[in-house]
């Protein structure tokens, strides 16, 4: 409850989080039928870069404000979409960042429904009297329980953002465990499930439980800004995703190298790109 993700909007992991959502969302649209959206840790949807939880840290500094140049023309074709959502927000609310509810609400269609899930109070308040409206709903509840308690939808195809705070000892294996059961009970939904990267130890302990689930399609994504050597700071962050849009790996071999590049604090970058569904042979 004492996560607010106002002092960290905008930063490198909002950055490849956010990239990957807008490039999922793209791929679910591709058909005409309906699909949901449900984030379960949603905030409060859009953050003013000027407030003073966003120049305490300045985060957002090494983060989007980094995307101002231009990448290659591969790298920008498929950041384009991503880049139009933000220059919609800034044409419409000035310095601010969007949350995921707002990027799924921008990608959404008509037909399609986006659930957002906050238990913090203020925040879910704020989140209630910013996304209103047909096709969209506002739960006041713990992201865990909602998680089940939301699937499977009446539409056979969508997504689930998972984003926890971390803020309890062992989320992270919690978190592998949470998708491997989600998946079972809504195994055409797209999952994506997002962590920081400090303990290398621990990230690789909560691939292995999705390893061995044994899910047909996953995919491992992760975006490295320094060298993984010091578990007390944010070093990386990365997305295991289960039943990922079958272009995201060859989107993200072209995305992630270009965003490491750019993103980087100091000399290290780093980045992965693994599939380790039971379509492939462990490494």
């Amino acid at each position: 409850m004492n996560y607010r993700h106002a002092f960290h909007a905008g930063n490198f992991a909002d950055v490849m989080k956010h990239v990957v959502l807008v490039r999922t969302l793209l791929y679910l649209a591709r058909k005409d039928g309906a699909f949901r959206a449900i984030d379960t840790h949603a905030g409060i949807g859009l953050y003013d870069l000027s407030s003073e939880e966003a120049e305490r840290t300045g985060e957002w500094r090494d983060g989007v404000a980094r995307l101002e140049a231009p990448f290659a023309p591969e790298v920008e074709e498929l950041l384009s979409p991503y880049r139009q959502v933000l220059d919609e927000v800034r044409a419409s609310h000035g310095h601010a960042y969007p949350g995921s509810p707002f990027i799924i609400r921008a990608l959404s269609r008509p037909q399609d429904v986006s659930v957002f899930v906050e238990l913090h109070p203020a925040d879910g308040d704020v989140l209630a009297a910013r996304f209103k409206g047909r096709g969209v709903k506002v739960l006041r509840l713990d992201g865990w329980t909602a998680l089940h308690a939301l699937i499977p939808s009446p539409e056979r195809r969508g997504l689930v953002l998972i984003d926890p705070p971390y803020e309890q000892p062992g989320e992270l294996k919690r978190l592998a465990a949470e998708m491997v059961k989600a998946w079972r009970k809504w195994p055409t939904g797209v999952f994506l499930g997002w962590y920081p990267i400090k303990d290398p130890g621990a990230v690789a302990e909560a691939a292995g439980i999705l390893r061995a689930a044994g899910p047909a399609k996953a995919l491992r994504l992760e975006l490295m800004v320094d060298a993984p050597d010091d578990p007390s700071r944010l070093n990386g962050c990365g997305l295991f995703i289960l039943n990922p849009p079958f272009v995201l790996k060859e989107e993200a071999e072209i995305l992630l190298p270009a965003l490491a590049a750019r993103l980087a604090r100091s000399t290290y970058a780093g980045f992965r790109c693994e599939p380790f569904g039971r379509e492939v042979a462990p490494g």
